[in-house]
């Protein structure tokens, strides 16, 4: 089939590279002209793992443009995927969206064609997005009356495994109020969801994996699945951090309480690890959605605003660690270990470093930092902070009070950690991940302290 995707940043690339691998004829389009001149060129603007070498195996169905008139026209579908960024009422901003869609209709050239959001919007959005279409369309001087239906697929990618999340993924989710859309997006997924297509060599087809589930729904149902998927699953990291708070105070190992929970089936080990929270482009910008959407109809949802709260303060808790330790933070050194908002992506949207990092300078900490693949993103995002980064996690230690574990990355664990404890000034470390061997750090010389 013949896919174009708006927008080209974690979800539109990734989704328009993985659709032109199984073998659709794929146009990814974006009005930044120096992000799709770079794509042409092979440059990624993102890191995810894989994502280049796929990337090359498509490039033969894949294409890159900056311009809607060579995009749309000859499209059976079109993905929208671009921002939408919260505004101060946690609603989120549909600036981007709009365009897209009057964009869309302004190029259509008279065939049906499935309009598809791809971004999470509000529920309703879809009808809204229909009437933008046929608004613009009916404004077109083009002459073509083109037949659009729109449909929602809501995406479930982690960013670090958006590339398994896509070829072999839990669900497929689709909503649309007309089967043709419905019929159109199973042609298009069904190499997936039958795993018919070959899978790459360097990201094999996980062991018994079979065909995917495919939830086929109306437009409104569909918008709500996404909301309400990422929802629970920040419900339950925030309700593992508030368990963590008793745990600490009675003395249990909140990592044994989470893992004795966890094997419950109906419970479930993921998203169980207690630590600094989430972050990253999802959850806090879903969650505030979710609850302007329910205010909008007089409801209000106080489990998710409690969800929202639990992860604030587990950033506050960092500051407090270090106060019991160190009493005063007034002209301290410390470092920050990892930047990123999760392993295995540059992404800082909404990552715990930041505020952290931002807290301690507030009172009056000389902060360092060191990230294997975000230092560059950090130095171009947030460069004004006043973060002194460094190329290694050794310079990090040099002179310390404290190093703080921000991000899980795995390269942390295999560190020198006697050296790193010889380095520092005070050898204290506090792991907010639950990530490393504190038993093994202990033997370094180090004092080791988690985040509960």
């Amino acid at each position: 089939m013949r896919v174009a995707i708006i927008g080209t940043g974690y979800v539109g690339l990734t989704t328009g590279v993985c659709l032109a691998f199984i073998g659709h004829s794929v146009t990814c389009l974006d009005t930044d002209e120096s992000k799709i001149r770079a794509l042409r060129e092979g440059h990624i603007p993102i890191y995810e793992p894989y994502l280049e070498e796929v990337l090359e195996e498509a490039r033969p169905n894949l294409s890159f443009t900056s311009s809607y008139a060579e995009a749309i026209p000859d499209a059976d579908v079109v993905f929208i995927a671009v921002g939408t960024p919260p505004t101060p009422s946690g609603a989120p901003n549909l600036e981007y969206l709009s365009q897209a869609a009057r964009s869309i209709g302004q190029n259509g050239n008279g065939n049906f064609t499935v309009v598809v959001n791809k971004s999470t919007v509000p529920i309703g959005s879809g009808n809204w997005v229909g009437s933008l279409l046929r608004d613009a369309v009916e404004q077109s001087s083009n002459g073509h009356k083109t037949d659009f239906a729109v449909a929602s697929n809501p995406e479930f990618l982690r960013e670090g495994t958006a590339l398994h999340d896509s070829l072999y993924p839990d669900r497929i989710v689709i909503g649309a109020d007309e089967p043709r859309a419905l019929e159109t997006l199973y042609t298009l997924y069904r190499p997936i969801l039958d795993q018919t297509f070959p899978a790459p060599v360097f990201l094999p087809r996980p062991d018994n994996f079979a065909a995917v589930p495919l939830v086929s729904t109306d437009l409104a149902s569909a918008e709500l699945i996404k909301y309400a998927a990422n929802a629970f699953l920040a419900l339950k990291i925030s309700f593992i951090n508030e368990i963590g708070l008793v745990a600490e105070r009675v003395g249990a190992n909140i990592t044994e309480v989470a893992r004795g929970i966890g094997l419950d089936s109906r419970i479930g080990s993921r998203f169980l690890s207690a630590g600094l929270g989430w972050g990253g482009s999802c959850f806090g910008k879903d969650t505030a959605a979710l609850i302007a959407t329910a205010g909008e109809y007089g409801l209000h949802m106080p489990i998710v605003e409690a969800a929202r709260t639990v992860n604030s303060r587990q950033r506050d808790r960092v500051v407090e660690k270090l106060l019991q330790e160190l009493k005063i933070l007034k002209g301290r050194t410390i470092g920050l270990l990892g930047l990123a908002f999760k392993p295995n992506t540059d992404d800082l949207r909404e990552a715990p470093a930041i505020e952290i990092a931002q807290k301690l300078i507030d009172r009056g900490v000389r902060v360092k930092a060191h990230d294997p693949i975000a230092s560059e993103r950090f130095q171009r995002e947030h460069g004004k902070m006043g973060v002194c980064l460094c190329p290694t996690a050794e310079e990090v230690a040099d002179g310390c009070d404290a190093l703080v574990l921000v991000t899980e990355w795995s390269d942390y664990r295999e560190l020198e950690w006697e050296q790193l404890a010889k380095r520092m000034r005070n050898p204290f470390i506090l792991d907010g991940r639950h990530a490393l061997d504190g038993d093994k750090l202990v033997r370094s010389g180090l004092r080791y302290v988690t985040i509960s």
